[in-house]
């Protein structure tokens, strides 16, 4: 099986996370960062690590507001999400609910003791990490 990658967007980093090939656990594997905005420099860089770990399927968090409602972030990953499309449709990419994952991931940094400073560091591909496992969870409980 191949891995699958769980993506945290942000408007300066791209967290990124792994799964092993028998999609059981989550590794985080960088926080890439990217000028401002700037989605073509960050999709640049996924797609030459979809190639380099042979990845065909990703899930993209999806910021919502707590009330559920869409809001400005949501709608930028979905075009994030379609302009990873347009550039290869054969990809499979899940949206997910990305509600309190940047908590989840900042509680268990803070359980590892890391400082403020390292924290701020790898707090995106933490999140990445939430993200794909939520969606490792959802792909083993629906078969």
């Amino acid at each position: 099986m191949k891995k699958i990658i769980g993506l945290d967007l942000g408007t300066k980093t791209l967290g990124i996370a792994i799964s092993d090939e028998l999609h059981i656990a989550a590794y985080g594997y960088e926080n890439f960062k990217f000028p401002f905005l700037d989605d073509e420099t960050a999709l640049n860089h996924l797609f030459n690590i979809l190639e380099k770990e042979d990845v065909n399927e990703m899930c993209l968090g999806l910021p919502l507001h707590m009330s559920g409602e869409s809001s400005p972030s949501s709608k930028r990953a979905l075009e994030f999400r379609d302009k990873i499309l347009a550039r290869n449709p054969n990809l499979k990419v899940e949206m997910i609910d990305e509600r309190l994952t940047t908590v989840i991931a900042n509680k268990r940094l803070l359980e590892a003791d890391l400082s403020r400073k390292k924290r701020k560091n790898v707090i995106d591909k933490m999140a990445a990490v939430v993200i794909l496992e939520s969606y490792l969870q959802r792909r083993k409980n629906h078969g």
